[in-house]
Parts: C-alpha cells; sequence; structure tokens
C-alpha cells in the first residue's frame, strides 16, 4: 500500500500548481500585450464639432448607459489620453517631483486593487458589477494618501479632473456605425488596445462592442 501523502507534500503540491497557474496567466497577458495597437485619433469633427450627435443618457437604463461609456472610451481612446496628458503635463512642467509622486501612487493603488480582484472571488464579483464604486474608491484612496503627503493639486486638475471630463462626454455622445464597427472588432479580439485592457482589469471586458 502507499503512504498517504503527508501534510507539507500536499502543500508543497498546492503551491505549485498556483505557481504554474500564475505563470501561465502572465505568459498570456504578455501575449495579449504584444498585440495591443492605439486607434487613430478622432477628427476634432468626430469627437466634438458637427458630425457629433450628444444626448443626456437615460438614468433608469443603468446597463445602457454603462454600454455607452464603454464604447465610447473604446473608440475614443486616443482622444482621451490625449486630453488627459495635456492636463497632466502642464501644471508637471512646473512640479516635476509631485508629478511622478502622485502619478505613481494612482498607479500602485490600481494595479494593487487589480491584484486583489484577481485573488478574491468577492472583490472580483464587486468590481464586475461596480466598476464606477470601484473607480471612485480608487481615487478616494488616492486622494487621502496625497492628502497626508500634501500634495494633490496635480492629482485634482492633472487626474481627477481629466476622468471627469472623459466620463461627462462618453456619457453624452451617441455612438455612430463605425464606432459600433469598432469596437465589435474589439469585442471578439481582433483588435486589441490600452483603453480594452484598462477595460478589462476593471472587469468590463465582455461590455465592449454590445
Amino acid at each position: 500500500m502507499r503512504n498517504a501523502q503527508s501534510p507539507s507534500n500536499h502543500k508543497a503540491l498546492e503551491l505549485y500548481n498556483e505557481g504554474r497557474v500564475q505563470a501561465i496567466a502572465v505568459c498570456y497577458h504578455f501575449a495579449k500585450m504584444q498585440d495591443v495597437r492605439p486607434p487613430p485619433l478622432r477628427t476634432l469633427e468626430d469627437f466634438l464639432l458637427g458630425s457629433a450627435r450628444f444626448a443626456v443618457p437615460d438614468f433608469r437604463n443603468l446597463e445602457r448607459w454603462n454600454n455607452r461609456i464603454i464604447n465610447n472610451l473604446l473608440y475614443y481612446q486616443t482622444n482621451y489620453f490625449v486630453s488627459a496628458l495635456s492636463f497632466l503635463v502642464i501644471p508637471g512642467v512646473f512640479r516635476l517631483f509631485y508629478l511622478v509622486l502622485e502619478t505613481t501612487v494612482v498607479v500602485v493603488l490600481f494595479v494593487g486593487f487589480v491584484w486583489a480582484a484577481e485573488n478574491h472571488a468577492l472583490l472580483r464579483r464587486f468590481r464586475r458589477n461596480h466598476p464606477s464604486v470601484c473607480l471612485l474608491a480608487i481615487l478616494l484612496a488616492s486622494y487621502i494618501i496625497l492628502s497626508l503627503l500634501g500634495s494633490v493639486s496635480i492629482f485634482l486638475f492633472g487626474i481627477a479632473f481629466p476622468i471627469l471630463l472623459v466620463v461627462i462626454h462618453a456619457s453624452l455622445r451617441l455612438r455612430n456605425l463605425k464606432n459600433k464597427m469598432e469596437n465589435k472588432l474589439e469585442s471578439i479580439g481582433l483588435k486589441r488596445t490600452p483603453m480594452g485592457l484598462m477595460l478589462e482589469a476593471l472587469g468590463q471586458e465582455q461590455e465592449a462592442g454590445s
């Protein structure tokens, strides 16, 4: 008869299997990063002016509102990134240390949240169902930490304010045919973009293109 595995051997096997799963996950995410390409910058005409159509969303239908925001984030992401970067760089040029500090705090908290959500089923489910609450929690935590460090000016003007403007535009901008087609390619995996990866980090990958 074979001897039963000792508790220490069983624990070692569990750690080994967990390490394999994490290694496979890292390789998978690295492979996806190889194909990431930002979409082109949308024209000002498309983004804001003549051909752009805006309407207040139906706040009673949260799913439809959420889908509009996500698909606009994917389609106009390059415009959003350029706009946000301009808000971040202008004050950051004069306060470079605080630019690095405040950006680092936000990024560390965001990455830490994503890691925690990937390793805890309850948090992962909450992230999937309440992405806006999770984003607000990350920003609030960033504000509290930076307040303790005595540095919030760049965070408010260069990070929080641009995010607010992006959410407002993505909420109000009605989608056109090209928008829908581009996002459908993203949703079925034919195209990979930086915003698509960020939305996946917030558990919203299944909403894109819907």
